[in-house]
């Protein structure tokens, strides 16, 4: 057996407080091997040492304390994944925030909107397989997943989709609007859709649009996006002919944050 540390010692070799100490000891995260039955002393295991190293570390990292049980507790190859996993999301999340920083202090300098990367095309018509629904902000994404999901493999019944799905706003979705918003996978002009699934015919137009990538996609930092397209049909004196979408032409749930995913477009005429 090691050798039994007290809890002082312990706390100088693992670089942890005492208050630490105790708070892992409440959580289950780092258990001393004994502790005195009279004076409720503790004493742990110099084996334990490497564990509260790596708890030091990981809370250093602000990785939630619930996530560092589930890592410390797994295999070390897992544990590494989890680790991975969780890092990536902190870099989407940052990238994220930036672009968001970026939008804030641009207008509140009132720079001009660099409207360059606007472009536009002619979208010939379409027959869609489609889903409505009205939803939060807060709801959004997980039903957008699972609205695509549905549709993609109604599609696929149907001989595949024929062009990018896109998704409608035929209002403004936040935390306290919602919407609705429609979710939308083209199939083939020639096809006669199944009877469970909605279908409407989407008509030509043109429309104008930006190009986003991954990190550019997240709510709120989307509608910086919705600005500047905004902003460039009323540079031009366009006028709007039909409700915003997003154009989806990518994998989102794999990309990076650099990858281009989607298009921002609202038809204009």
């Amino acid at each position: 057996m090691d050798a039994l540390l007290k809890i002082g010692v312990f706390a100088r070799r693992s670089r942890l407080s005492l208050k630490a100490l105790r708070l892992y000891d409440r959580l289950g995260l780092l258990t001393p091997r004994h502790v005195d039955a009279q004076t409720g002393y503790r004493w742990y295991e110099e084996s334990q040492l490497e564990t509260a190293r790596l708890v030091g570390t990981l809370r250093r990292l602000d990785i939630p304390l619930s996530t560092i049980a589930e890592i410390i507790s797994a295999p070390s190859p897992h544990a590494a994944e989890m680790i991975t996993r969780y890092w990536q999301t902190i870099e989407r999340d940052m990238s994220v925030r930036r672009e968001l920083v970026s939008h804030l202090l641009g207008t509140m300098r009132g720079d001009t909107p660099d409207t360059t990367a606007v472009a536009v095309r002619d979208v010939l018509p379409q027959q869609v397989l489609t889903e409505q629904r009205h939803t939060t902000v807060d709801t959004l994404s997980c039903w957008l997943g699972g609205a695509f999901g549905r549709l993609h493999k109604a599609a696929a019944d149907l001989g595949g989709p024929a062009g990018h799905p896109f998704a409608v706003y035929y209002g403004d979705v936040s935390e306290d609007s919602d919407g609705p918003v429609e979710v939308c996978v083209p199939i083939s002009l020639d096809v006669t859709p199944v009877a469970k699934f909605a279908v409407r015919h989407e008509p030509a137009h043109r429309e104008a649009y930006l190009r986003l990538r991954r990190a550019q996609v997240e709510f709120p930092q989307i509608l910086s996006a919705y600005d500047l397209v905004t902003h460039w049909i009323s540079q031009r004196e366009l006028n709007m002919t039909g409700a915003p979408r997003e154009v989806y032409f990518a994998d989102f749930a794999s990309a990076e944050p650099d990858d281009q995913v989607c298009d921002v477009a609202i038809p204009v005429g």
